[in-house]
Protein backbone atom coordinates (compact mmCIF):
# COMPACT_ATOMS: atom_id res chain seq x y z
CA UNK A 1 0.00 0.00 0.00
CA UNK A 2 1.37 3.29 -0.87
CA UNK A 3 0.36 6.60 0.53
CA UNK A 4 -0.61 9.74 -1.68
CA UNK A 5 -0.29 13.00 0.17
CA UNK A 6 -2.52 15.63 -1.39
CA UNK A 7 -3.94 18.63 -0.12
CA UNK A 8 -7.72 17.64 0.25
CA UNK A 9 -8.08 19.96 2.87
CA UNK A 10 -8.67 22.59 0.14
CA UNK A 11 -10.20 19.95 -2.48
CA UNK A 12 -13.63 21.52 -4.12
CA UNK A 13 -16.18 18.53 -3.38
CA UNK A 14 -17.84 18.14 -6.57
CA UNK A 15 -22.12 18.70 -5.07
CA UNK A 16 -25.53 17.36 -7.06
CA UNK A 17 -28.46 18.57 -5.99
CA UNK A 18 -29.80 15.21 -4.72
CA UNK A 19 -28.69 13.84 -1.76
CA UNK A 20 -26.42 10.48 -2.31
CA UNK A 21 -28.52 9.29 0.77
CA UNK A 22 -31.98 9.17 0.48
CA UNK A 23 -34.62 10.02 3.19
CA UNK A 24 -35.44 6.08 2.21
CA UNK A 25 -32.02 4.93 3.01
CA UNK A 26 -31.49 6.68 5.94
CA UNK A 27 -34.94 4.57 6.94
CA UNK A 28 -33.78 1.71 5.52
CA UNK A 29 -30.57 1.82 8.03
CA UNK A 30 -31.99 3.30 11.00
CA UNK A 31 -34.13 0.10 11.17
CA UNK A 32 -31.98 -2.43 9.74
CA UNK A 33 -28.53 -1.86 10.24
CA UNK A 34 -28.16 0.58 13.38
CA UNK A 35 -29.48 -1.58 15.47
CA UNK A 36 -27.36 -4.21 14.94
CA UNK A 37 -24.39 -2.37 16.54
CA UNK A 38 -23.34 -0.77 19.45
CA UNK A 39 -22.48 2.88 18.34
CA UNK A 40 -23.51 4.85 15.01
CA UNK A 41 -19.35 4.35 14.11
CA UNK A 42 -19.63 1.01 14.19
CA UNK A 43 -22.23 1.20 11.01
CA UNK A 44 -19.96 2.99 9.12
CA UNK A 45 -18.48 -0.01 6.59
CA UNK A 46 -22.04 -1.38 5.90
CA UNK A 47 -23.37 2.15 5.44
CA UNK A 48 -20.45 2.66 2.87
CA UNK A 49 -20.83 -1.19 1.73
CA UNK A 50 -24.75 -0.62 0.82
CA UNK A 51 -24.00 2.93 -0.69
CA UNK A 52 -21.44 1.86 -2.99
CA UNK A 53 -24.08 -0.69 -3.98
CA UNK A 54 -26.45 1.69 -4.69
CA UNK A 55 -24.31 4.04 -6.84
CA UNK A 56 -21.25 1.40 -7.77
CA UNK A 57 -18.51 3.70 -6.46
CA UNK A 58 -18.44 6.41 -2.92
CA UNK A 59 -18.89 9.66 -4.68
CA UNK A 60 -17.11 12.58 -1.80
CA UNK A 61 -20.69 14.24 -1.31
CA UNK A 62 -22.06 10.56 0.04
CA UNK A 63 -19.25 9.95 2.15
CA UNK A 64 -19.80 13.71 3.61
CA UNK A 65 -23.55 12.85 3.68
CA UNK A 66 -22.41 9.39 5.37
CA UNK A 67 -20.23 11.00 7.78
CA UNK A 68 -22.79 13.55 8.96
CA UNK A 69 -25.63 10.99 9.09
CA UNK A 70 -23.56 8.75 11.62
CA UNK A 71 -21.96 12.01 13.54
CA UNK A 72 -18.32 11.49 12.38
CA UNK A 73 -16.09 13.66 10.77
CA UNK A 74 -15.31 13.69 6.72
CA UNK A 75 -11.67 12.77 7.52
CA UNK A 76 -12.65 9.20 9.83
CA UNK A 77 -14.99 8.33 6.90
CA UNK A 78 -12.65 9.09 3.76
CA UNK A 79 -9.36 7.47 6.58
CA UNK A 80 -11.27 4.54 6.65
CA UNK A 81 -12.65 3.67 3.28
CA UNK A 82 -9.19 4.40 1.63
CA UNK A 83 -8.29 1.96 3.75
CA UNK A 84 -10.33 -0.82 2.39
CA UNK A 85 -9.58 -1.91 -1.03
CA UNK A 86 -13.18 -2.85 -1.44
CA UNK A 87 -14.32 0.41 -1.73
CA UNK A 88 -13.48 2.51 -4.71
CA UNK A 89 -13.41 6.62 -4.82
CA UNK A 90 -14.44 6.61 -8.24
CA UNK A 91 -16.57 5.17 -10.41
CA UNK A 92 -15.07 1.56 -11.96
CA UNK A 93 -16.18 -0.68 -14.77
CA UNK A 94 -19.20 -2.89 -15.34
CA UNK A 95 -16.98 -5.89 -14.65
CA UNK A 96 -14.35 -5.68 -11.62
CA UNK A 97 -11.53 -8.35 -12.49
CA UNK A 98 -10.14 -8.85 -8.99
CA UNK A 99 -7.09 -10.58 -8.80
CA UNK A 100 -5.86 -11.98 -5.23
CA UNK A 101 -2.05 -11.19 -4.84
CA UNK A 102 -1.87 -12.83 -1.04
CA UNK A 103 0.76 -15.09 -0.28
CA UNK A 104 -0.96 -18.38 -1.33
CA UNK A 105 -2.09 -17.00 -4.58
CA UNK A 106 1.54 -15.34 -5.05
CA UNK A 107 3.75 -18.39 -4.70
CA UNK A 108 1.11 -20.04 -7.33
CA UNK A 109 1.36 -17.75 -10.15
CA UNK A 110 -0.83 -14.86 -9.06
CA UNK A 111 1.78 -12.50 -10.98
CA UNK A 112 1.39 -13.90 -14.83
CA UNK A 113 -2.55 -13.75 -14.32
CA UNK A 114 -1.79 -10.53 -13.56
CA UNK A 115 0.12 -9.92 -16.52
CA UNK A 116 -1.85 -11.60 -19.20
CA UNK A 117 -4.89 -9.60 -17.95
CA UNK A 118 -2.98 -6.59 -18.84
CA UNK A 119 -2.01 -7.45 -22.07
CA UNK A 120 -5.42 -8.60 -22.71
CA UNK A 121 -7.34 -5.40 -21.80
CA UNK A 122 -5.23 -3.04 -21.99
CA UNK A 123 -5.50 -1.86 -18.16
CA UNK A 124 -3.00 -1.99 -15.08
CA UNK A 125 -4.36 -2.75 -11.28
CA UNK A 126 -6.34 0.50 -10.67
CA UNK A 127 -7.20 1.48 -14.09
CA UNK A 128 -10.05 0.80 -16.20
CA UNK A 129 -10.65 0.60 -19.86
CA UNK A 130 -11.40 3.67 -21.45
CA UNK A 131 -15.10 1.85 -22.47
CA UNK A 132 -15.81 1.18 -18.88
CA UNK A 133 -16.73 -1.95 -19.27
CA UNK A 134 -13.88 -3.36 -17.02
CA UNK A 135 -11.68 -2.45 -14.25
CA UNK A 136 -8.79 -4.74 -12.71
CA UNK A 137 -7.92 -4.78 -9.11
CA UNK A 138 -4.91 -6.75 -7.40
CA UNK A 139 -6.18 -7.73 -3.76
CA UNK A 140 -4.46 -8.38 -1.17
CA UNK A 141 -6.56 -11.75 0.05
CA UNK A 142 -9.70 -12.92 -0.96
CA UNK A 143 -10.03 -15.88 1.79
CA UNK A 144 -10.39 -19.09 -0.24
CA UNK A 145 -6.55 -19.96 -0.19
CA UNK A 146 -7.17 -23.44 -1.15
CA UNK A 147 -8.39 -22.47 -4.30
CA UNK A 148 -4.95 -20.26 -5.24
CA UNK A 149 -5.26 -18.75 -7.46
CA UNK A 150 -8.01 -17.08 -7.47
CA UNK A 151 -10.02 -13.97 -8.47
CA UNK A 152 -13.36 -12.85 -8.36
CA UNK A 153 -14.77 -11.02 -11.34
CA UNK A 154 -17.85 -8.63 -9.54
CA UNK A 155 -19.22 -11.44 -7.36
CA UNK A 156 -18.43 -14.64 -8.65
CA UNK A 157 -15.55 -16.15 -7.04
CA UNK A 158 -12.91 -18.01 -9.71
CA UNK A 159 -10.66 -20.19 -7.68
CA UNK A 160 -8.20 -23.06 -9.03
CA UNK A 161 -7.36 -20.33 -11.71
CA UNK A 162 -4.88 -21.04 -15.24
CA UNK A 163 -5.51 -18.27 -17.81
CA UNK A 164 -7.59 -20.38 -20.33
CA UNK A 165 -9.64 -20.10 -17.71
CA UNK A 166 -9.56 -16.64 -16.72
CA UNK A 167 -9.96 -15.50 -20.47
CA UNK A 168 -12.84 -17.35 -20.60
CA UNK A 169 -14.40 -15.85 -17.70
CA UNK A 170 -13.00 -12.45 -18.99
CA UNK A 171 -14.96 -13.32 -22.22
CA UNK A 172 -18.51 -14.69 -21.27
CA UNK A 173 -18.54 -10.83 -19.73
CA UNK A 174 -21.42 -9.13 -22.15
Amino acid sequence: MAWIVKDSAHAKIEKRDEPYLSDEMKRHFEAELLPRYATRQAALLPVCHEVQHTYGYLPMQALAEVASFLGLSNAQVLDTVTFYEEFHLQPVGKYMIQICRSIACELCGHAFLSEKVKQKLGIGPGETTDDGKYSFVELECLGACEQAPMCLINEELIGDLTWKKLEAAIDECE
